[in-house]
C-alpha cells in the first residue's frame, strides 16, 4: 500500500468539508476524484499531499506516519516523495522552462549539472526540447502544463497529485495531456491522484471516487 488515509476530517471555521474519509492507494494506480464544486475534492487532495493538515485522522505513506510530522519534516517529505500539477501551472514567470523544472531538484540538494541533465531528458520525453529557454509567457497553455509535469517528475516522486490538470486547456491539449499521464504511468509505474471535472479523464482512471457532502460515495 502506497498511501492510506483513515477517518480524515477537515473544517473551515464552522463548515465541515471532509467528514471521515478513508481510502487506500496502491503503487501504479491512477485514481480520479470527482464531485460537484465545493464538495471537498481539492481539500482532500491538499490534505493527502500534506499541503493542509487534517483536523482529525491518520495518513500513512508506506511505513511513514505523516500525521505526526512537523512542518519542516512534511516539507522534506513532499520534496522527496510527491509531485504536484496544478490547473494554472504555477510556473515562476521570471524563470525559463528549464529553470522552473530544476527548482525542486535544487531544493533537494542535487547539484545543478545533474539537475539540468535530468530536466533536459524530461523535456525531450515531453517533446519540449526547443522550449527549454523560453519563459512561461512565451509558451502555449499545453506547453506550460508539460513543463509543470516535468517539474513534478524531476525528483522521481512515488506519487503525483494533480488538481484539474486539464482544466485550463482546450479540448485538443486536454486530450493530449490525458494520454500523456497514462503513458507516464506505463513507463515509470507512476501513481496519480487526479481531481477533475473532465468526465473522459475521470472514466479512464483505474478507480473513480465520488465525493458528496464530505463523504466518499
Amino acid at each position: 500500500m502506497l498511501l492510506k488515509a483513515e477517518a480524515i476530517y477537515k473544517s473551515y471555521n464552522s463548515i465541515e468539508v471532509l467528514k471521515g474519509i478513508s481510502l487506500e492507494i496502491s503503487k501504479g494506480e491512477i485514481i480520479s476524484i470527482v464531485g460537484a464544486s465545493g464538495a471537498g475534492k481539492s481539500t482532500l487532495l491538499n490534505v493527502l499531499g500534506t499541503l493542509e493538515k487534517a483536523d482529525k485522522g491518520e495518513i500513512s505513506f508506506g511505513d511513514q506516519r505523516l500525521s505526526i510530522m512537523n512542518q519542516n519534516q512534511l516539507a522534506l517529505f513532499r520534496n522527496n516523495h510527491l509531485g504536484f500539477i496544478f490547473q494554472f501551472f504555477q510556473l515562476l514567470p521570471e524563470f525559463t522552462a528549464i529553470e522552473n523544472i530544476i527548482i525542486p531538484s535544487l531544493i533537494k540538494g542535487v547539484d545543478k549539472k545533474s539537475s539540468l541533465e535530468k530536466a533536459y531528458q524530461l523535456l525531450e520525453r515531453l517533446n519540449l526540447n526547443d522550449r527549454a529557454d523560453h519563459k512561461p509567457s512565451e509558451l502555449s497553455g499545453g506547453e506550460q502544463q508539460r513543463v509543470a509535469i516535468a517539474r513534478a517528475l524531476i525528483n522521481s516522486p512515488e506519487l503525483i497529485l494533480a488538481d484539474e490538470p486539464s482544466g485550463n486547456l482546450d479540448s485538443a491539449n486536454a486530450n493530449e495531456l490525458h494520454s500523456l499521464l497514462f503513458e507516464l504511468r506505463k513507463e515509470f509505474n507512476q501513481t496519480f491522484i487526479i481531481v477533475t471535472h473532465n468526465i473522459d479523464l475521470a472514466d479512464r482512471a483505474d478507480r473513480k471516487l465520488l465525493i458528496r457532502d464530505g463523504h466518499l460515495v
